[in-house]
């Protein structure tokens, strides 16, 4: 990963809630964001969210950059991973953007290495019906308690 891009936070947290629109106007499962710049210090935000297939990893990825950088004209310093299609990721220094497909996020569980970190509600972002896994809204429901 490369150094991170300087973006004060109020944008920083725009760009992620952008990221997970994106990404639920893509059909994306799963989606959540982190806030993660007190524990990780390369990176503010995690935005992760599960596809079913390959094209629909690549179609998320292209969307979510494809809004980032229209409505803040902020382009990823860093693509990865879309001739696997597994797992992808978009790299902006102050956010790194994660699609998986189910079996590579249940494996890596990037979700559960940063426990501390705050999840940031979706609702922000004008998303309110993402349908979850029985693991993640398990994670999620921790959360909120």
């Amino acid at each position: 990963m490369s150094g991170k891009i300087m973006v004060d936070m109020e944008t920083a947290r725009k760009c992620a809630l952008i990221a997970a629109k994106a990404a639920d106007s893509k059909k994306a499962s799963d989606i959540m964001v982190q806030e993660v710049g007190e524990v990780v210090s390369s990176t503010d935000f995690f935005v992760i969210s599960t596809a079913v297939n390959n094209r629909q990893v690549a179609a998320i990825i292209e969307e979510i950059e494809e809004q980032v950088r229209v409505q803040t004209d902020l382009k990823p310093i860093h693509r990865e991973g879309l001739n696997d299609g597994t797992w992808a990721l978009l790299d902006y220094g102050f956010m790194i953007v994660h699609v998986f497909q189910p079996e590579a996020r249940d494996f890596y569980r990037l979700e559960t290495l940063w426990n501390d970190a705050p999840i940031i509600d979706l609702k922000e972002a004008g998303i309110t019906d993402v349908e979850y896994s029985d693991r993640i809204a398990k994670i999620l429901g921790e959360k909120q308690d």
